[in-house]
């Protein structure tokens, strides 16, 4: 099933059981995924969904935060659910052992003997953990193996 599907059922889902919140998310993810399939000028790959999920991810992420530091939080909770609706979306994310990993394998594939070559690592790394981790956390974990 694709994600347009599955957005489609679950909206009808959260219709049916009057979920306003849930109802307003798959709303405004499908309305994103729509504006970029047009942007694009084509059909969106799984992986062109993943960009658009990932980033109205991000988006909120960063409203969390500012949100949590000027203390309001009904904002904070609301965006948690919105967060909460979109995950259920992403796929599984990576464990911070794993990610190491990848991260240890791009630094020995490319060389990197300090943080001047930080660019390449992440440039092997991310395509490989696309969606499925924070890149923040990865870049953390490069700076840990470089250093």
């Amino acid at each position: 099933m694709s994600l347009l599907e599955r957005l489609n059922n679950d909206m009808k889902q959260a219709m049916k059981n009057k979920e306003k919140e849930k109802l307003s998310v798959i709303r405004m993810v499908k309305a994103s995924l729509q504006n970029e399939a047009i942007k694009l000028g084509r059909e969106l790959t799984e992986e062109d969904e993943l960009t658009v999920i990932s980033r109205e991810l991000k988006q909120r992420k960063d409203s969390l935060h500012e949100f949590e530091k000027a203390g309001r939080q009904d904002l904070v909770d609301k965006i948690q659910n919105e967060l909460a609706v979109l995950e259920v979306y992403m796929p599984k994310q990576l464990t911070e052992e794993e990610l190491t990993e990848i991260v240890k394998e791009a630094i020995a594939e490319v060389q990197a003997s300090s943080k001047a070559d930080m660019g390449k690592v992440m440039g092997v790394v991310m395509p490989k953990v696309k969606g499925k981790a924070d890149g923040s956390l990865v870049n953390k974990l490069v700076l840990q193996n470089l250093s």
